[in-house]
């Protein structure tokens, strides 16, 4: 196969990542072996680069290195990967469900833990009595 003439840097810019991903995406399987130049470099083509820009938009879209190679496998073995990306998707949703949910849930433990520390000043504390006497699901321990 003849050299395809794009450099790690120019494909990267091309397809809006950076050459460290271009080579993390080359070792994860997710883009063919570049095909190397003479002097070592690799070379990448057009397809490379649209190659590129694809994963960079799943990743944007949050979807995991591992779901992306699923994808492009179904896509490589011939079948449109579209049930298989709706399907990522909807898993990736419930996640961020599930961490936005978390996330509200420590919200508002801090909210209460900040809510009964106004008046602490407890020298006799380990190094904070705020910290010390909170409950592990919510507010501040009267103390």
């Amino acid at each position: 196969m003849a050299p395809h003439g794009l450099t790690i840097g120019q494909a990267a810019r091309a397809a809006g990542v950076t050459r460290k991903a271009v080579r993390v995406y080359e070792a994860k399987g997710l883009l063919p072996e570049a095909e190397r130049s003479t002097a070592g470099y690799r070379l990448y083509d057009q397809a490379d680069v649209e190659l590129l820009t694809f994963i960079r938009r799943a990743r944007t879209l949050g979807l995991h290195l591992d779901d992306i190679r699923s994808i492009l496998s179904i896509k490589n073995g011939g079948a449109p990967p579209c049930a298989a990306v709706r399907d990522v998707l909807d898993a990736r949703l419930a996640e961020i469900d599930t961490a936005v949910s978390e996330l509200l849930a420590l919200r508002e433990s801090l909210v209460a833990t900040r809510q009964g520390a106004e008046a602490c000043d407890d020298a006799s504390a380990v190094v904070c009595a705020i910290i010390e006497e909170s409950s592990p699901g919510g507010a501040a321990r009267p103390g």
